[in-house]
Parts: structure tokens; sequence; C-alpha cells
């Protein structure tokens, strides 16, 4: 939840969104409001000419037409882009509007008194009205409403105190006034202490909803995760892709050699600058399968040609090794083998969903990951034919692979190591 100091959300930043997303939602209260205070004002210009003087008509006529302009011109506003970020148009037209019905007033006690000549102070057309129109206007602004009914209150005084005496009739009026905005400024300050506690709540569900859905998308692709939310089966086959399989290469005596803190550093540092290989290269992770690592080129992500992305995640992968060497502190290797052609992808199940790839080309590329050199790669001739980049590659040569047989494969003898892997501390 968001952090709230002296009535403001203490981020500036967040303040400044909840004050368009306040004032946003309220404008079709607030022209609706404006609406019916305009036919309001209407129906007592109608009436003015049945029970008011002629000589006083024309200048009620007058104000009111002045009223029902502002109005209108208040209202065209909130349909301007720019008005959410001023409320202070909401401030000047609503005084305006005060100053005009607090005259209009006068004229028409004036005219409904006979006797009683020391009733100005009470209005006719009410006052409140105006005030309930800024209150929930200036609602995610109570500093700016109280300000506005101190405003308020001075214009009222201006036009009764000269023409009404310091009487029982004026006192009461006060009392009447300052009642009515009492309660019309606990209801603005109601309506600004709810409304930012429903967009603090709103804040920290999309910020939790926004993790989720990073997880989601981290997990599955986009196309995948949009289809799976529409009820639709994610089924998808790719003519051309290239796979390929790292293996890193006797991890089992490895594993019984050190700790088992220090086996997950180890990993967890070839995963991750496998992760950041693939992402420069334009290369789909799909799994990692123990302590082997699968990834796709030419799958839900679009690369140019398969086999030279898939090429260059290899080398650039391998070129990592002697960091991971120090690492974990003895002899660390990694076998690669790639192989192109067409793969099915999609997601199965409902639960720990993941987006996976099958076919041969998956398959084959895994048996020709056995045959690689340590620190090499070894390819098929599908992925030779498609590559445009066959540099450091050997004379083909055939090699008996499980399940498939005899089998023309390409091999790269061990890269470099050149890449720094991140800081990793030992454990012992």
């Amino acid at each position: 939840m968001q952090a709230v100091q002296h009535g403001r959300f203490a981020d500036p930043a967040v303040e400044a969104r909840f004050q368009e997303t306040a004032r946003a939602l309220r404008l079709p209260f607030v022209r609706i409001y404006g609406v019916l205070f305009m036919l309001v004002a209407l129906a007592y210009s109608i009436a003015n000419p049945i029970f008011v003087s002629p000589e006083d008509t024309a200048r009620l006529a007058l104000l009111f037409g002045c009223m029902l302009i502002l109005a209108g011109a208040y209202i065209a506003s909130t349909f301007w882009d720019g008005y959410v970020a001023r409320p202070g148009l909401d401030f000047a037209a609503l005084l305006g509007i005060v100053f005009l019905l607090g005259h209009i007033n006068l004229i028409l006690f004036d005219e409904l008194i006979a006797l009683q000549e020391e009733m100005h102070a009470v209005g006719v057309m009410n006052r409140l009205a105006v005030s309930a129109f800024a209150a929930v206007a200036l609602a995610s602004r109570p500093r700016l409403f109280a300000l506005w009914l101190l405003l308020d209150l001075t214009v009222f005084l201006s036009t009764v105190l000269p023409v009404q005496s310091h009487g029982a009739g004026l006192w009461y009026a006060l009392l009447s006034y300052l009642s009515g905005a009492g309660i019309m400024l606990a209801i603005n300050f109601a309506i600004d202490r709810s409304s930012r506690g429903a967009f603090a709540l709103a804040e920290a569900l999309e910020a939790e909803r926004a993790k989720n859905e990073e997880l989601v998308y981290n997990m599955l692709p986009h196309a995948a995760v949009e289809r799976i939310r529409d009820g639709r089966v994610v089924a998808d086959s790719y003519a051309d892709a290239s796979v390929i399989f790292i293996d890193m290469v006797g991890f089992t005596n490895l594993a019984k050699r050190v700790s088992p803190g220090h086996l997950v550093e180890l990993l967890n540092a070839f995963f991750n600058h496998a992760d950041r290989c693939a992402a420069d290269h334009g290369v789909e992770k799909v799994k990692t399968i123990g302590d082997a690592y699968l990834a796709i080129a030419g799958g839900n992500v679009v690369s140019g040609n398969s086999a030279d992305a898939a090429i260059a995640f290899a080398r650039a992968v391998l070129e990592g090794v002697g960091e991971l060497q120090r690492v974990a502190g003895t002899e660390v290797g990694l076998r690669v083998g790639i192989h192109s052609g067409p793969v099915v992808g999609g997601v199965i199940g409902a639960t720990r969903m993941a987006y996976d790839y099958w076919g041969e080309t998956v398959n084959m590329a895994a048996r020709l990951e056995s045959t690689a050199p340590v620190n090499g790669i070894a390819i098929s001739e599908s992925s030779w034919l498609r590559a445009n980049d066959r540099s450091g590659f050997g004379a083909p040569h055939n090699e008996m692979l499980k399940g498939v047989g005899e089998t023309c494969v390409y091999h790269a003898g061990p890269a470099p190591a050149a890449v720094t892997l991140p800081e990793i501390s030992r454990v012992a």
C-alpha cells in the first residue's frame, strides 16, 4: 500500500497519478452536476417573469445569462485534454457562479419581501447546491476546497452585510451557512480519503498483477499467454528451426566431489550465462534438464538464419567455460549439439505449464551433443547446409547415433575462454 503523509501520498509521482486518475473518474459526475445546475437556473429564469417586476426581470435575465454562460463554459472545459491537470478551473468557475448567485438572491428577496425588509441573508436559490458541486469537483484537493469555502463566505458576507442589519437574522443565516459548509467540508474530506484508499489498493493490486504477469511471460511466450487466456489450444509448427542442446561434461562425478551449495552456484552461473547469450543472439531458452540447457533458434523468438543464430549462441556460451572452471575450482567442460529442421511447439497440461518443443529435431540435437568434443560443437548436415558462417568446423564424418544410425556430423573444436561471468563466492 502507498504511504500517505499529511493527507497526500509520500511519493510525488504517486500523488500526481492519483490526482489525474481521480479527476478523470469524476468527470462524468461533474458534467452531470453541471447540466443539472444549468437546468435549475433555466427553471428560475422561466419563473422570474411570472413573479418579478419587469425591471428586476431584466437584471435577473442578465445575471442568469452570465451564470449559464459561465456554467456552460465550465462544462465545456471538462472535455479539454488539459482539464484534468488544472483544478484551478473548477475553483474559479464555481467561485464565479457563487458570486452571481449571491446577487441573484438579493434581487429575488427584494421582490419577495414586502414587509420584512431584513431577510436578505437567507438565500432563495440555495448556495449549498454550488457548495456540493465544489465538494465533488475538488474532492482530491481538500485544502483548495477549504480555501474555496473561505472565499465563498467572503462573497456571501460582502453581498449580505450592506443590506442586512446585525440582528438575529444575520446570526441565524451565518449558523446555517457555516453548518452547511462544515458538512460539505466533511463530505469533501470523506470522498478524498475513500478515493485515496481505493487508489492505493488499486495500485497495490496492479503492482501484484504486473509481477504475476512478468512471471507468466518469463515462463511462456506472449502469444501463448493470450491464447491460454482465451481458452484456446496452444500448438504451433515451425518448419525451419535450429535446436541447441548443451550439456555439462562429467557432472555426475563433479556432484560427488563438491558440496551441494557449490554445485548449485556452478549451475546457476552456467544457466545465467547461457540466458544472457540467448538474449544477445535472438535465441529462445526452452528449459533446463538437470545440468543440460535446451534452446531453440527460429521458434517463438524471431531470428534471421536459425542455424547461424544457433552457432553464434553456442560459441558465446563456450567462451564462458574458463570462468565456470574458476567457479568450480576444477575442470569443467561443455558439449553442444545443434540440429536444424521442423519442430512442434505448444503448452500441454493445466498445472506448472511451460512452452515446450517436440519432434525428431529436438531428439537429434541431444544425440549430436554426445558426439561433440569437450568445449566443442557438433552440428548436423542440415544445420551446416543452412549456415552461412561455417568457420571452425572440420570435414564431415559419420557418427553412429543411438536410435538414429550413421549420421553425417561436423565438429568445431574448443573455443577460447574469453567471457567473464558474474563474480560468485565459492562455497566450501
